[in-house]
C-alpha cells in the first residue's frame, strides 16, 4: 500500500488536492496522508484529525437512523409519508412511502433540483442562507410545489426527501434529528469527532470550505451553505471516524443483518452499473459489487467513502474544496 501514497502524492501536485485520504485494508493495516491548509488565512494545515464537512455523504447516517427506528417498530419501509409525519403537503401523492423517499423514487419536488440549477450558491439569495439552522427552515422551500412524477416510477436524486426522512426521525424518535444521530451512530460507531457543527460555532481543527476563483482568488463557503447540516447533508467528520462507520456498519453494531441487507440492496437502478440502496450508492461489475460508496459535493467541499467488499478494503477521501475527492478516489481504485 506504500506505493499508493506515492501515486497520491504525485497526483496532488496536478489537481492541488487539499485535504486528507485513509486507505485501510481488511486485516486493518491503514495508510493515511494528508494536504493543504484548513484554514488559508492563517496557514493552519489539514492533519489526520481534521474534521471536514462531507455535504450529502452523510445521507447514509439519515437512512442508518430510520433503519433503526423501523428495526424499533416505530415506522416500516412502506410507511406512508402522510402517516408518519404531522406537515401538510397539499400537492404530494398520499402514495408517498419511506422506501420511496429513502430510494430517490418518491416524484416529490426538491429544493434544489440538480437539473434546474448548477449552483447551489443560487439557493440563498432570496432566502439567506442564516436563517436555515433546522429540517422546518428547508420546508417553505418545496412544501407547496407540485410533485414530479407519481411515486415508484423512477429515480431522481432528491435532497428534500432527504429532510422529509429527517423530519421523520425526529418525530418518530421526539429527539432532534442531529441529537438522534449523535447518540444512536456516532456514539455506536466510536466517532467522537464527528458532528453536526454551526458554521458560527465550528469547533477546533475544522476545516474551513474554499472556493477557489477563476482570477485565482478565493473565498469560503461560509456563505454558500445553510448555518448548519441535517439530515441531506453537511456534517463533518474526520477520515478516521467515516472508517469507524463503515466498520460499524458491517460490523453490525449499528443495524442486524437482515436491515443492514435491506439497506444494501440496489433497489434503484440509476445507470449500467450503478444502483442505489437506502442512502448508498452501489456499483456492480460483472454482476458482483464491486463497491457500497457514499459522496458528497457542496461550494467549497468534496467528498468519497467506499467499501470494497471482496477485499474488505475501506478508502476515505475527504476535501475542503469544490472538487478533487474524485480524482483521488479514482488512483485508490485503480490500484486496487
Amino acid at each position: 500500500m506504500n506505493h499508493l501514497v506515492r501515486f497520491i502524492q504525485e497526483l496532488q501536485t496536478k489537481v492541488d488536492f487539499s485535504g486528507a485520504v485513509m486507505l485501510q485494508n481488511g486485516d486493518g493495516h491503514a495508510e493515511t496522508v494528508s494536504f493543504g491548509y484548513a484554514n488559508r488565512a492563517d496557514r493552519l494545515k489539514n492533519n489526520l484529525e481534521t474534521r471536514f464537512g462531507i455535504a450529502s455523504g452523510c445521507k447514509l447516517f439519515t437512512a442508518i437512523a430510520i433503519c433503526q427506528l423501523v428495526e424499533k417498530g416505530r415506522l416500516t419501509f412502506n410507511t406512508k409519508l402522510k402517516d408518519c409525519l404531522d406537515i401538510e403537503f397539499p400537492s404530494f401523492s398520499e402514495e408517498i412511502t419511506i422506501h420511496h423517499l429513502l430510494t430517490h423514487t418518491s416524484g416529490i419536488p426538491d429544493y434544489f433540483d440538480e437539473d434546474v440549477m448548477d449552483d447551489f450558491e443560487e439557493l440563498w439569495i432570496k432566502r439567506p442562507m442564516y436563517h436555515i439552522r433546522s429540517l422546518k427552515d428547508f420546508l417553505p422551500m418545496f412544501q407547496d410545489e407540485q410533485m414530479k412524477f407519481s411515486p415508484g416510477e423512477s429515480f431522481h436524486y432528491n435532497n428534500a426527501g432527504y429532510i422529509l426522512l429527517g423530519l421523520i426521525v425526529a418525530q418518530a424518535s421526539g429527539m432532534e434529528f442531529t441529537e438522534y444521530v449523535q447518540e444512536n451512530i456516532f456514539k455506536k460507531a466510536g466517532m467522537k469527532n464527528s458532528g453536526y457543527f454551526s458554521f458560527d460555532a465550528l469547533p477546533a481543527n475544522t476545516a474551513l470550505g474554499y472556493i477557489d476563483l477563476p482570477d485565482g482568488n478565493w473565498k469560503t463557503n461560509i456563505y454558500s451553505l445553510p448555518v448548519k447540516g441535517g439530515s441531506d447533508g453537511g456534517a463533518y467528520v474526520t477520515v478516521e471516524d467515516m472508517t469507524k462507520l463503515w466498520k460499524a456498519l458491517f460490523g453490525q453494531l449499528l443495524l442486524s443483518e437482515e436491515t443492514l441487507n435491506k439497506l444494501l440492496t440496489p433497489h434503484a437502478q440509476v445507470n449500467e452499473s450503478g444502483y442505489y440502496g437506502y442512502g448508498v450508492w452501489i456499483k456492480k461489475v460483472d454482476e458482483q459489487v464491486f463497491k457500497y460508496h457514499v459522496m458528497g459535493y457542496d461550494p467549497g467541499v468534496s467528498f468519497h467513502s467506499a467499501f470494497y467488499p471482496a477485499s474488505q478494503t475501506i478508502a476515505v477521501v475527504c476535501s475542503n474544496k469544490s472538487s478533487g475527492a474524485y480524482d483521488i478516489m479514482e488512483t485508490i481504485e485503480n490500484s486496487l
